[in-house]
């Protein structure tokens, strides 16, 4: 069997902020009506995280569930574990109007932490980060300069980012030429 590894193999960049592709992460993309008790169940029980509120993430121990859009929300799963939780949802979603498909492999999942992390973040992305603006748990689906993605804020200091596989190492970079040493700014 291959091994299965991540895009950038798990890159790193240390400037005023840390930059690190965190290796596979389980996702599935679940679509669906977000108010449906059915779903809720599903969502909840696939990842032991209650669904969470617009532009709002929530984690638990087995799991995390991001909201992505009004009929949407990104499923996060142990890589290992996507076939048999994504069986399970469909399972429980069967008589709905859903869908549920694994996009592990779609995506590349980024930490970005530090005291400046902040700064770095909103030198690329069209979002008030100041700390008053976004606090932990919080979630945005935006642009970082040419592409999309999203990111939420894991605790103060500390960011999870996806991005399409396809520009993962256009993420990287843009991240870690926005860390760079003497780069501050101080504007947050």
């Amino acid at each position: 069997m291959s091994k299965v590894i991540s895009v950038l193999n798990q890159a790193r960049f240390h400037g005023i902020a840390d930059v690190t592709e965190l290796g596979v992460q389980g996702m599935i993309s679940l679509r669906g009506d977000l108010s449906s008790a059915r779903l809720k169940t599903a969502a909840r029980t696939a990842t032991g995280a209650t669904v969470p509120e617009p532009h709002r993430v929530t984690i638990s121990d087995q799991g995390g569930l991001c909201w992505m859009a009004p009929d949407e929300l990104l499923v996060l799963v142990p890589y290992a574990e996507v076939s048999t939780r994504l069986t399970k949802l469909q399972d429980a979603l069967a008589k709905d109007h859903a869908l549920a498909v694994d996009v592990s492999d779609a995506r590349a999942v980024f930490q970005l932490g530090g005291p400046h992390a902040r700064e770095v973040l909103a030198k690329l992305s069209p979002v008030d980060l100041s700390a008053r603006a976004f606090t932990p748990g919080m979630l945005r689906r935006t642009r970082l300069a040419q592409v999309a993605a999203a990111f939420w804020m894991t605790q103060d200091e500390a960011f999870r980012i996806v991005c399409f596989r396809s520009v993962a190492q256009y993420v990287f970079d843009l991240l870690s030429i926005a860390a760079q040493d003497g780069s501050e700014v101080d504007a947050l």
